[in-house]
């Protein structure tokens, strides 16, 4: 008597390779946008943090601080520059680099400045 030995066939198989593949290919954009989102949410929080640096400087000052008198932070998506720096005002500015700017092109210049003016303001979120 011969046992049947049941596998699987190349059509079930292509079918699960397929649907895989639509899987996936609806996945990656969504986690690209996460991805980007998060690494604006680190932008944000060390344009806050570089705020807080200006306050604390301009107490001990009689001006706000520019690049030379801060510690601006570093990453490897966003550059931070500080400018428009006066006895009474400042602009921080988060440009994001090649890799972030193309996922996340509609929040790239962050921009804050020292009357909490946020611009993009959707992207502030």
């Amino acid at each position: 008597m011969r046992k049947r030995i049941r596998g699987v066939t190349l059509l079930e198989l292509m079918i699960v390779v397929a649907i895989a593949g639509i899987l996936v290919t609806l996945a990656v954009p969504s986690y690209q946008s996460f991805i980007a989102e998060s690494r604006r949410g680190d932008a944000i929080k060390q344009l806050l943090q570089l705020q807080m640096q200006q306050e604390g400087y301009r107490l001990e000052n009689a001006s706000y601080g520019d690049d030379a008198d801060l510690t601006l932070p570093t990453s490897d998506y966003y550059s931070f520059s500080i400018s428009n720096v006066s006895a009474n005002t400042y602009t921080l500015t988060a440009t994001a680099k090649s890799g972030q700017s193309s996922a996340d092109s509609a929040c790239t210049p962050l921009t804050l400045d020292q009357s909490q003016n946020k611009a993009p303001a959707d992207c502030w979120d």
